[in-house]
């Protein structure tokens, strides 16, 4: 395999690895609102919030530590699940 189709692989990894951080950032976004809204439990979504935000901080870090590409790669795959899982819930909210 030479560079040129490595650095491909690696950089498809970054936008799949954005693509299930996002799917997992926003699906849990859905669960705590509705957590928030029908329990009411303001101290459980406040963790979990902070620990969304950490989660993906976290993430889109080390990929700006490994450069501009993969950064912007994985913000568009968290972009690219946003609006998967709001077409997805659509369907369920509606």
């Amino acid at each position: 395999m030479n560079v040129d189709a490595l650095m491909l692989v690696t950089l498809g990894a970054y936008l799949t690895a954005g693509f299930v951080v996002g799917t997992l950032y926003f699906v849990c976004l859905w669960w705590n609102a509705r957590l928030l809204a029908e329990r009411g439990g303001a101290g459980v979504s406040i963790l979990l919030m902070l620990a969304r935000f950490a989660v993906l901080g976290g993430v889109l870090t080390l990929a700006a530590r490994e450069g501009a590409m993969p950064l912007l790669l994985m913000a568009a795959g968290v972009l690219i699940a946003r609006f998967a899982v709001m077409r997805g819930l659509r369907a369920v909210v509606l």
